[in-house]
């Protein structure tokens, strides 16, 4: 028997691209968030699911990744096994998440919550104080984990899917700050 080999974390080259494309991103969700808003407020209120939720993310034809964007990929026996896609608005000083994808085998393992480690050490490394991200109420799943992992809700949109195939859903955004290290 060979020890079990560790997961490789590095930055994504050209040769990963077609097996980045190929990682299921669908989930299961026997919860999702109502939004329940107030005067000049709002929280997320979890109700079940009734039958579970399966959300399978279409296909994009823009799931190329642009030559701007900075990709991480997690690589276990020598296959992809997540990634995460970050941008910095120079602007603001701020990290954009665009897309953080673990494959269902994977899921649960820490492979998540590495690949953002890195996004955000990246952020840092070029002077981003924020990182922020968005993702639907129906996502909790992915709302948990970001939790787990720092992020905060700091807005939604009603309206930010109108007209795709998400429409009904709200955007959340969650945003976690950098510069504490």
């Amino acid at each position: 028997m060979s020890p079990e080999q560790p997961i490789v974390y590095r930055q994504a080259g050209p040769q990963d691209q077609e097996q980045i494309g190929v990682i299921d991103d669908s989930f299961t969700t026997d919860t999702v968030y109502e939004v329940v808003a107030g005067h000049e407020r709002f929280a997320l209120r979890a109700i079940v699911a009734d039958p579970p939720l399966v959300k399978t993310f279409p296909a994009d034809e823009s799931d190329s990744v642009s030559d701007d964007l900075h990709v991480e990929v997690a690589v276990d026996d020598g296959k992809v096994c997540g990634f995460v896609v970050t941008g910095v608005e120079e602007w603001h000083h701020r990290l954009v998440v665009h897309q953080i994808t673990v494959a269902p085998t994977h899921r649960g393992r820490g492979v998540g919550s590495t690949l953002m480690r890195r996004a955000c050490a990246y952020g840092r490394r070029l002077g981003a104080r924020t990182a922020w991200l968005e993702t639907s109420n129906v996502n909790v799943p992915a709302v948990r984990a970001y939790r787990r992992m720092g992020f905060v809700l700091c807005g939604l949109d009603t309206t930010f899917y109108r007209g795709t195939a998400s429409e009904g859903e709200i955007a959340l955004f969650m945003s976690k700050a950098l510069d504490a290290g």
